[in-house]
């Protein structure tokens, strides 16, 4: 199955202009901030409170992004992860990639009805209904396909895929986005002419502590540095991949000076040294995220990439082996051992989040238009699928609360 597959409501994937739909990151890029909330955000004042469940378990919110079938609202057990569909907003077009305010209180959203993306505000009520925050806000370039929030809950960045470039939109008193403060266009290419003719912009997350804002590309094999200065994106340095690797999304080790990148391109991962005080990434050494020998039986292109809460482990997503990879990190952060995949429990795993206590892994599973649920063993890392997979529609993401 190749990764340029377009199905309605799917654009193609073949990273020329505007085609391109993609996800993104782990929850904890979304999860950042403090909620900026003022008397004009009524409906959003109070955080969701949890579900009673059957025999004492709890119910939490869960969002599911979606490609053409709006902002879909469930319940998830926190014990099994079963998901139970609630409410769907849909007046909002291929909101692929969603992120929430640290309150809980109000869920950011992609907006791609127009040629030029944008991002979207929405109050999280009672059950986990949604109700919209403002109007939609430009991110000044096409195809956007990320969004995360500012530790400082001022702003939210975007990722625009299609033009190559990443902005950054001012956030109301009332939570709302406000207009768009910032936007750096990317240069260059790569060596594979049909997925790195230009530009591509696939994520844009900031470090544990908030200092710095980070923007993987995957068309110039990049990942790029910036201090957020009074909402202005000021670049900072930049690391080069593996020629051809195509990286897509990172994440940090919540505690240790390193980040994990998932190279798409060359189905590998790699551990980049990270200096906290100057924001500097250094390529650190690549492996395969599928074990030696195996064929996937088409090629491999892996999407999301998160950590435990803990930091002893990272899970990789495998679109084409269609498995969920499972790392054992070692030597402080530096070092990272694959352990085993498991299957992902549909087609094209486009994203894993785990849940807030890290007992369970979700699969955002884009061409099998399910999720698959897996609980964690805190101990060893190993996931175990939980019930059967989730049928609902073709996914971007997943977010639990």
């Amino acid at each position: 199955m190749s990764p340029h597959r377009s199905e309605r409501p799917l654009r193609s994937d073949s990273g020329s202009g505007v085609g391109r739909r993609s996800f993104v990151g782990s929850l904890g890029a979304g999860v950042l901030g403090a909620a900026v909330l003022g008397s004009g955000a009524a409906a959003a004042q109070a955080a969701p409170a949890p579900f009673p469940g059957r025999r004492g378990a709890e119910l939490r919110p869960a969002f599911l992004g979606t490609y053409g079938s709006g902002i879909i609202t469930c319940t998830y057990d926190t014990a099994t992860g079963a998901l139970t569909k609630k409410s769907t907003f849909a007046a909002v077009t291929d909101p692929s990639f969603l992120a929430l305010a640290p309150s809980g209180k109000v869920l950011y959203a992609l907006d791609n009805a127009r040629r030029e993306g944008a991002v979207r505000a929405f109050a999280i009520g009672a059950g986990g209904r949604l109700t919209a925050l403002g109007q939609a806000q430009s991110t000044g370039g096409a195809n956007v396909t990320h969004l995360s929030v500012h530790p400082s809950g001022r702003y939210v960045l975007s990722a625009n895929y299609g033009a190559g470039s990443v902005a950054a939109n001012v956030v109301n008193s009332d939570g709302s986005v406000g207009a768009r403060t910032s936007v750096v266009q990317h240069v260059g290419s790569g060596p594979d002419p049909s997925r790195q003719e230009g530009p591509h912009a696939h994520q844009i997350i900031t470090d544990p502590k908030g200092a710095f804002v980070f923007a993987v590309d995957l068309g110039t094999d990049k990942v790029y540095t910036y201090r957020l200065d009074n909402g202005v994106l000021r670049p900072v340095s930049e690391v080069k991949s593996v020629p051809g690797a195509g990286p897509r999304h990172m994440v940090f080790h919540p505690t240790a000076p390193y980040a994990y990148v998932a190279n798409e391109l060359d189905s590998t991962i790699t551990v980049c040294p990270y200096n906290p005080a100057t924001g500097v990434l250094t390529r650190g050494a690549s492996q395969p995220t599928l074990p030696d020998g195996t064929n996937p039986g088409t090629r491999n292109y892996p999407s999301e990439v998160v950590v435990s809460p803990d930091g002893r482990f990272v899970y990789l997503s495998n679109r084409g082996h269609e498995s969920i990879a499972r790392f054992a990190v070692a030597d402080g952060g530096a070092t990272l051992r694959l352990l085993d995949t498991v299957k992902c429990g549909g087609s094209w795993p486009r994203h894993i989040s785990l849940s807030p206590k890290g007992n369970l892994l979700f699969s955002g599973n884009q061409y099998g238009n399910t999720v698959g649920t897996f609980t964690v063993d805190t101990a060893t890392g190993a996931l175990a699928a939980s019930g059967a997979p989730f049928n609902t529609v073709s996914l971007g993401c997943v977010l639990p609360i």
